[in-house]
């Protein structure tokens, strides 16, 4: 039977790698809040809301506009942590007034997510975070690029982030169906070139992602938010974001961002750093979410106004320094000054 809180957060695919581990980030964070730990699987949404401690459970199907749920349950937001391919979260958040965030539609499918948003503008906060890691690499690569504009006069020209992946680390089943879905959709990167976004594949698509240890891995342009996220964030007329999966890799996840620009008296700078974590990128992918989640609840910072919003958009960086650091990561400005790719 499934069981409400009052004001509850909603986590539709709560049992999964990424829902449990931001409902868990979240649970510890704010003791006090609501969860709803939302699935298919009765078994595994107990023991997930069991490990939590304090929190209810529901049985959904995504096929209903209702999703399932019992009539009269009052719900504080909707974090689609799996697919909401036809979209009965957001309307199920819309219909009620009630802040909305996804983060497996990849840039391919957010079309729908965002004409849904502009046909009921009033309605809800709709956080759109399908960049990698729920956001996180964009985060620091924000969080890099103050050192070029932080006297003033400075310019970010050009930001190239490499993310590389152990091969055992590529996220749990609803995971590697989204990037199936994504490769289906496009095998094309998307690059900021000379202030224009453009569409690269093949060859053209193949970047030189520097390692930690020096090294280089072949990876691949994709089409990922992050590109328009950092480019209009930055002002940066070049932008890549390559994606590589590493065998064996040590640390199992690294994300290198090299920063080209200006200083504030107008020399040539550039600079780079390196974001590892020790348990992969499921930690990273749960704090972005995480991040973006306690904003639309209003836990952190003022009320997210209704609309279309992106993690870059709404969280503070000095609070999503604190986190990384809290969560295990290491984000370190590196002496190296070799680019990741172009």
């Amino acid at each position: 039977m499934n069981t409400v809180q009052t004001s509850s957060v909603l986590i539709l695919g709560g049992s999964g790698q990424a829902g449990s581990d931001t409902a868990a980030l979240l649970r510890r964070w704010y003791p006090d809040l609501p969860l709803t730990i939302a699935g298919r699987t009765p078994e595994r949404l107990r023991k997930v809301a069991g490990e939590l401690g304090t929190a209810t459970t529901a049985t959904i199907d995504l096929s209903r506009p209702d999703l399932g749920l019992p009539a009269g349950g009052a719900y504080s937001a909707v974090i689609a942590t799996l697919w909401d391919n036809q979209l009965n979260g957001l309307r199920f958040a819309q219909d009620r007034g009630m802040p909305y965030l996804s983060i497996s539609s990849g840039l391919a499918d957010i079309g729908p997510e965002v004409i849904a948003a502009a046909q009921r503008p009033t309605t809800s906060a709709i956080a759109i975070a399908s960049h990698w890691c729920a956001g996180t690499a964009t985060l620091a690569t924000l969080l890099a690029a103050p050192d070029f504009t932080r006297a003033g006069g400075g310019r970010v020209d050009g930001v190239h982030v490499g993310a590389i992946l152990d091969a055992n680390d590529v996220g749990g089943p609803a995971g590697v169906a989204d990037l199936e879905r994504f490769a289906t959709a496009t095998t094309a990167g998307l690059v900021r070139r000379g202030g224009v976004f453009t569409w690269v594949n093949g060859a053209d698509a193949e970047v030189a992602v520097e390692r930690a240890d020096g090294t280089t891995v072949t990876g691949q342009a994709i089409a990922i938010p992050d590109v328009p996220s950092v480019a209009l964030a930055t002002g940066a007329k070049d932008v890549t974001f390559a994606f590589a999966v590493h065998e064996d890799s040590i640390p199992p996840v690294e994300v290198r961002i090299e920063l080209e620009g200006t200083d504030s008296s107008g020399a040539p700078l550039r600079q780079s750093y390196l974001l590892t974590h020790p348990r992969g990128q499921r930690p990273l992918t749960a704090l972005g979410l995480a991040l973006t989640a306690e904003r639309l609840i209003g836990r952190q910072g003022p009320a997210v106004a209704p609309g279309v919003h992106t993690p870059e958009s709404l969280i503070d960086l000095t609070h999503a320094a604190t986190h990384l650091t809290a969560t295990g990561a290491t984000f370190t400005r590196l002496t190296s000054t070799a680019a990741v790719g172009r």
